[in-house]
């Protein structure tokens, strides 16, 4: 007999299946969820990520090291710059495509790949920028305008940065903003005195310098100066790992799936801060609207990289090579005491260039251009580090998520301060040009190294459709050669990096 009894006649409904949520899986860490691409703005804009590169890119290579080569070599030798330039400019557009497809950062992406490849970033970012070389040559300018020690003025502007950062409420929207402002100065002040000391025929071989591919003279393949030409090489542009904490600005600035990660705050505002999801997203590459929506973000990075990054880094040092040939005029002697080891020589040549246009006035405010220049850079460069080590800490550092990002922001911001001013202080190295070198001789290889690392982690996280095509791999796997080949021969040949 069948003792089965329904309570109801309707047939019951199926369980309803659980919705599992669409991903894509990158590497051997966590997948990322999909979710939309937000919709680009105008491609053609004034401000944007790009101008922390601008201002750590017009740095010290292209007010001092690069106006010594020229002094020394002429304005032919311009031509390396331009083949630093442009390959940094491709860097940055194949850097902008993980961090706008993914909101990660390139170290996360390198992590995927190999966790000890992002270990290596994390160790040279601290052998790299634990000195204070930028800050130092600025105070080093500044003191000829105020006789104030340079020691004293770096520590100074150490810790008003340390204040500044963790005063702010969002850091980026500010620096952005500031740095934009600095840079506009640097760019209009450094024209307008180039035009004022300078010649039509100065800025004629400086352009035709820039073309002039091939032109290495002997004297620049010896043991005293192939050093010393593979360091310009490497700070022609953002040296180091200036490139590679571009992601993490791209991130904050919310560009493309940077939007769906909160930003990081000053310590004064940690408590407000969103907490970091454990990992980026993807968006659905077989969507037509939303690759649509890429090609409006790959336009917009485009403008930054050829505009305001490329365009903008050339018209300063344009402006500082017509400056160096001036300055070569007014003291004919310069380049022997150059290459008599007389490393300050170039700058106090320059000024005297400046001040031969309109009096001591003019001599001065060369100085405080550098002196800006030095400020700009060092604005950049210790938010960028801080921002590089806390991302790194906080998703592969067991424990770290304890903490916020933003405090551990505040931690390593304050640490590579308190540092800085104690190499200032009691450091080693032998003034500001000598700590400037140690950050040329430890920046080359990690841009062979990060070239390297492009090529894997577009390649092999992103999906094919957004993947770059074989001439972007060309031009990157270039740079890989062209930056490890310069180091190492360097060192085979002269038992020497970078100078």
């Amino acid at each position: 007999m069948d003792v089965t009894s329904k309570t109801s006649d309707v047939p019951e409904e199926p369980a309803a299946a659980p919705v599992t949520e669409r991903v894509w899986r990158a590497g051997r860490l966590e997948p990322m969820p999909i979710r939309k691409l937000p919709d680009a703005p105008p491609s053609i804009h004034i401000l944007g990520p790009t101008v922390f590169l601008v201002a750590l890119g017009v740095g010290m290579g292209e007010s001092y090291m690069w106006p010594r080569l020229v002094l020394v070599f002429g304005p032919d030798i311009r031509w390396l710059f331009m083949v630093g330039v442009t390959l940094q400019a491709f860097v940055l557009l194949e850097m902008a495509r993980y961090a706008m497809a993914t909101g990660e950062s390139i170290f996360f992406g390198a992590a995927r790949i190999f966790k000890p490849l992002m270990w290596f970033f994390y160790v040279a970012a601290i052998l790299i920028y634990m000195w204070p070389g930028h800050l130092s040559a600025g105070a080093a300018a500044f003191e000829e305008v105020s006789g104030i020690p340079w020691q004293v003025s770096a520590c100074v502007a150490l810790i008003f940065v340390g204040v500044l950062f963790s005063m702010l409420s969002v850091i980026y929207n500010f620096l952005e903003k500031l740095l934009g402002l600095l840079i506009g100065l640097l760019v209009v002040g450094t024209s307008v005195i180039a035009a004022i000391v300078g010649s039509w025929d100065d800025l004629a071989s400086t352009l035709s310098g820039m073309f002039a591919f091939g032109y290495f003279p002997d004297k620049a393949l010896s043991e005293a100066w192939f050093p010393i030409v593979v360091g310009s090489i490497a700070f022609a542009g953002p040296s180091g790992m200036q490139q590679m904490w571009y992601t993490l600005q791209l991130r904050d600035s919310g560009a493309g799936m940077g939007a769906h990660i909160p930003k990081v705050r000053g310590l004064r505002s940690a408590d407000e801060a969103e907490s970091m999801p454990s990992r980026g997203f993807m968006f659905d590459t077989d969507d037509p609207a939303e690759m649509a929506k890429w090609k409006g973000w790959r336009k917009w990075v485009t403008f930054d990289a050829l505009l305001l990054f490329w365009g903008i880094t050339m018209l300063v040092t344009v402006s500082f090579t017509v400056l160096a040939m001036s300055a070569a005029r007014t003291n004919p002697d310069v380049a022997g005491l150059i290459e008599g080891g007389d490393r300050e020589a170039a700058l106090s040549a320059m000024s005297d260039a400046f001040a031969s246009a309109g009096g001591p006035i003019l001599g001065s405010l060369f100085f405080g251009f550098i002196a800006l220049i030095g400020l700009n850079a060092t604005l950049g460069l210790f938010d960028s580090f801080s921002r590089g080590q806390a991302d790194m800490t906080y998703y592969f550092v067991p424990g770290a998520k304890r903490f916020s990002m933003s405090r551990l922001y505040a931690g390593f911001l304050w640490g590579v301060i308190t540092f800085g001013i104690l190499i200032l202080l009691f450091g080693p190295a032998d003034g500001p040009a000598g700590i400037l070198d140690i950050l040329a001789f430890l920046s080359t290889f990690a841009m062979g190294a990060y070239c390297v690392v492009l090529l894997l982690v577009n390649n092999k996280l992103l999906p094919k459709p957004i993947r770059p095509g074989p001439v972007r791999n060309v031009i990157i796997g270039f740079g890989a050669v062209f930056y490890l080949g310069l180091l190492f021969y360097s060192l085979v040949r002269f038992g020497v990096v970078v100078g």
